[in-house]
């Protein structure tokens, strides 16, 4: 591999999260000179930064409006260290010093699923990009994709929840949220003790598995530079059409379905039944 070390899980992705090492510390894209220059140059809408003061019960997707830190991306940028700020850029790889990054981290990524015979490609890759004061809060959020997050600068704690475990978020809201369904999950104070909290330093890396819970706390001595490459799998892909079809059958039927992750098999039909469900809709409105 190129990104990773050698001490990687293959056979725990999607299914637990771990940390392992990653190859990637001192790449040019991701030096402070780069990323004073790449950063301001990208559309503003693929750019977000906000206060670091947040709480774990915040709405993370709404942190840029709600909880705005009164700067500019250039002032924010300059002043990380004492201003208490948040920054976080979608899809770093449009600008081209982040291309060839991007293509090995994919590279690796699909290996990683081929060898957990999770399927060949992954799919909607993606990279993230933050940049977090010391001492700033990632609220708890869950996410449509699996993620792969890299350490370079600072340090910090990730605490992450099991995928599954209706505790930590139960299964409809889960559902609804991956449906886009306008559900937002919301933290469970008593679920705490559920989650493993991971503490690392650059060069490490840590995998969160799809849908899984979590929440972060940077480090107090140091801005934290992290990248994560988020993507799907075939069966990622698989599980989320099984979700969208429980999500229909509560609401437009009224059923209470089994919760997906519980039963492979049974989430396999659920996925094909949606899959096809979709297609005859489909067909129906290209020749209605």
């Amino acid at each position: 591999m190129t990104c990773f070390a050698d001490d990687i899980q293959r056979n725990l992705l999607d299914r637990e999260a771990f940390t392992f090492r990653h190859q990637l510390m001192g790449h040019p894209a991701l030096s402070l000179e780069n990323l004073g220059r790449a950063i301001p140059a990208l559309p503003s809408s693929q750019v977000f930064y906000s206060s670091g003061k947040l709480d774990r019960g915040d709405d993370f997707d709404r942190a840029h409006v709600d909880h705005t830190n009164g700067l500019s991306i250039e002032e924010t940028i300059e002043t990380i260290r004492t201003s208490n700020s948040y920054i976080m850029v979608r899809s770093p790889e449009a600008d081209g010093s982040f291309q060839p990054l991007f293509r090995e981290l994919v590279g690796d990524v699909e290996a990683l699923i081929r060898d957990r015979r999770a399927g060949e490609k992954a799919h909607g890759a993606m990279l993230y990009l933050f940049i977090a004061s010391p001492d700033s809060i990632t609220p708890f959020h869950i996410d449509r994709y699996s993620t792969i997050l890299m350490q370079f600068q600072g340090s910090k704690e990730v605490a992450v929840f099991p995928q599954w475990d209706d505790r930590v978020v139960p299964s409809d809201v889960r559902e609804g949220f991956v449906a886009h369904a306008g559900v937002r999950p919301v933290w469970r104070p008593e679920a705490e003790g559920l989650g493993t909290t991971f503490r690392f330093a650059p060069g490490d890396a840590l995998h969160i598995p799809f849908v899984a819970g979590h929440h972060v706390r940077n480090g107090p001595d140091d801005v934290s530079i992290s990248m994560s490459i988020i993507f799907n799998t075939d069966e990622t892909q698989s599980q989320t059409r099984a979700m969208v079809l429980n999500h229909k059958l509560r609401q437009g039927l009224r059923l209470r379905p089994h919760p997906v992750g519980t039963a492979p098999w049974r989430d396999a039909v659920k996925s094909g039944v949606w899959r096809t469900s979709a297609r005859v809709a489909h067909a129906l409105g290209r020749h209605g």
